[in-house]
């Protein structure tokens, strides 16, 4: 399981930071991206797919979630 560090550009675009890896990937999907639920599954720029539990609401970015391959 994973850590991904999520940040928001300042153009709104997600970003995701695996440090085992080093690297930094957009977020291509988030299956949840609302004030009142937020999470689940997010596909990143490279095609791998994680799972973020989903939380309410949504959290301050950026911040690290443990995650899970989906």
């Amino acid at each position: 399981m994973p850590n991904l560090i999520i940040s928001r550009e300042s153009s709104g675009a997600l970003q995701a930071y695996i440090a085992k890896k080093d690297l930094e990937l957009p977020i291509n999907s988030l299956q949840f991206d609302h004030a009142d639920q937020w999470g689940g599954e997010i596909e990143l720029g490279d095609g791998s797919k994680f799972y973020i539990e989903p939380v309410s609401p949504a959290p301050s970015l950026p911040k690290t979630f443990r995650a899970r391959r989906a």
